[in-house]
């Protein structure tokens, strides 16, 4: 949340969360709710949301006080609702008002190591045992947290959050507000091997990562360093957990990447993408701009049209699959030239 954005107290009145989020509401503006809950866990003090059709059987057994809904699920609810055009961006936008993000906590804790070279701006929280290294910048209401490590030359924006155990490696640059999860690696070496006489050589990674604002990387995931040019991530780039971007890479704009998906080096990936789990995409690619790529794909050739793709093939009984398995297998006698 930025500075300017409301903070909600619970218990808090229908009428006023109407406000908040622009709805239409339903029911007495005076009656309170204190707590949120999910629609098969609700009691009548609490707040719950409908967002996927498929739960809209428990819409209408549940107890709810009130419940964030759209207008043709208004026929399915028994008590108060917020009637709004997006329950789930309406659902995101309270619960930000409610648990709104940490804000700093300005001081350095005393085993916290500075070096003399390095700027930390007087709002800035340092916690214990972090560690910042020569020329880095840290600016104003950011949160280095328990363990973190700032390299040299660093340049941590305003209102970032390195939450523990972070590391970012030498001259990286990370924008406003984003948020590095424990555990999250920015800088390290990327995977950069030439063969010579026999064994490989490694070839040193000068390039360095660069992070939007706005952005969010998950935990233990690791952005590779770029081999020359910087590794780059746009503004609003949304990373899930354990996650592996390799040198080079360039992710645009609001794209978000869910867990476990490997980017190989050098692929351009568009802006406003959505990439599923456990999709690996190979090197040196170019994927455009409104880009869906489905659960467990692999993406070995460049994607040049907005659109949906997927490669993973779904889990089946296991007597089913191994049938598949057999017919797959007779997929080249079928097809061989006819012997004479």
């Amino acid at each position: 949340m930025s500075s300017g954005d409301p903070i909600v107290q619970l218990p808090a009145r229908l009428d006023e969360l109407a406000a908040l989020l622009g709805a239409r509401l339903i029911g007495e503006g005076a009656a309170r709710v204190s707590s949120v809950a999910t629609l098969d866990s609700a009691g009548a003090g609490d707040l719950s949301f409908l967002a996927n059709p498929a739960y809209r059987a428990a819409l209408a057994r549940s107890a709810a006080g009130a419940v964030i809904i759209s207008d043709d699920a208004v026929d399915a609810c028994r008590g108060a609702a917020l009637v709004v055009d997006d329950p789930y961006a309406s659902w995101a936008k309270l619960l930000e008002a409610i648990a709104p993000l940490p804000v700093a906590r300005p001081g350095i804790h005393p085993t916290a190591v500075i070096d003399d070279a390095a700027e930390v701006d007087s709002g800035a929280q340092i916690d214990a045992r972090a560690i910042i290294g020569a020329g880095a910048r840290v600016g104003a209401g950011a949160i280095v947290g328990p363990a973190c490590v700032v390299d040299s030359g660093v340049v941590i924006g305003e209102n970032a959050r390195l939450v523990a155990n972070v590391y970012v490696g030498a001259a990286a640059r990370i924008g406003c507000r984003v948020i590095l999860h424990p555990g999250t690696v920015v800088g390290s070496d990327g995977f950069g091997l030439a063969m010579d006489d026999g064994r490989w050589r490694k070839i040193p990674q000068v390039g360095s990562v660069r992070i939007g604002d706005d952005s969010e990387i998950g935990a233990n995931t690791t952005i590779d360093r770029g081999a020359v040019d910087d590794t780059v991530l746009g503004r609003d780039v949304r990373v899930d957990n354990q996650v592996q971007i390799a040198h080079n890479v360039r992710i645009g704009d609001h794209t978000a990447i869910a867990g476990c998906v490997g980017i190989a080096g050098s692929t351009v990936i568009g802006r406003n993408c959505m990439i599923a789990g456990a999709t690996g995409i190979g090197g040196h690619l170019e994927i455009c701009d409104h880009v869906v790529i489905t659960a467990m794909s692999t993406v070995l050739d460049s994607i040049d049209e907005p659109g949906q793709y997927g490669s993973g093939i779904p889990a089946r009984p296991l007597r089913a699959w191994q049938r598949i398995l057999v017919r797959l297998s007779q997929l080249e006698r079928l097809f061989r030239p006819s012997q004479r």
